[in-house]
């Protein structure tokens, strides 16, 4: 017989600041733990960028883990094109 009660193999990603702020993503566990950072390929007024994200905090939700991720400028493309005075688009994944 099997265990009702299985154990989750994905929680919510929840992006707190950077291109992505707002939005949120499901990704799969590894090993039954989440990523502490992870790269995210989105585009930025239709230019590629590689956006890095780390781990901040975890929380559960209705029985779902959410884990909060940082922008890591210093390691990720720009979010900003090249042109003067442009305000950064919004990322789409």
């Amino acid at each position: 017989m099997t265990d009702a009660t299985q154990t989750p193999n994905s929680y919510v990603v929840e992006y707190s600041d950077g291109p992505l702020v707002g939005q949120t993503d499901t990704r799969i566990f590894v090993g039954g733990e989440y990523d502490t950072t992870f790269g995210v390929i989105a585009l930025v007024d239709g230019i590629e960028a590689n956006f890095e994200y780390h781990a901040t905090g975890t929380r559960e939700l209705n029985g779902q883990t959410h884990v909060t991720y940082s922008f890591d400028a210093a390691n990720s493309d720009s979010p900003v094109s090249d042109e003067d005075g442009q305000e950064p688009g919004e990322a789409l994944v």
